[in-house]
């Protein structure tokens, strides 16, 4: 099917709703960042190490992934299982630009840097808010243009 939207399995069950938790704190650090520029390069220097984690199979240490843990806990969030493929899959794509804009800031490319923050924000807050991955979209788009191979 033309419309239809594909992402990568690994039938490996994760909590959704510490997913989102987690994209929820990035949507807050993003949108400080954005507004308290002085330390953007911080908060993306973080991001990048963060994301690298979760991406690269290293979750388990990653500082917003154990946060977000501690608050289901402590809130007696459920659990809401879902695969970890596409998370992981869009957490590489955090990776990238949050790297992309740690870059950016450090070379002075502003426009470039909040253009990106804004995506990067946007991603965030569909994950969060709106349980909507725009990483399985990113994954589609790369499958189709034959750029990745479908997993």
């Amino acid at each position: 099917m033309a419309n239809s939207i594909d992402c990568p399995v690994d039938l490996i069950p994760v909590n959704e709703n510490r997913v989102r938790l987690t994209a929820l704190w990035v949507f807050l650090l993003v949108v400080t960042a954005l507004l308290l520029n002085k330390f953007g390069h911080f908060v993306f220097a973080f991001l990048t190490v963060d994301f690298f984690l979760r991406a690269f199979k290293y979750g388990k240490i990653s500082p917003l992934n154990i946060l977000s843990g501690a608050v289901v806990k402590k809130l007696n969030i459920p659990n809401k299982p879902i695969d970890q493929a596409p998370k992981r899959f869009a957490a590489g794509i955090g990776f990238v630009l949050s790297l992309a804009v740690f870059v950016f800031i450090i070379t002075g490319f502003s426009k470039t840097v909040i253009v990106l923050s804004i995506i990067f924000a946007a991603f965030a807050f569909l994950e969060s808010f709106l349980a909507f991955c725009a990483g399985c979209r990113v994954y589609t788009l790369l499958v189709r243009l034959k750029l990745i191979r479908k997993q």
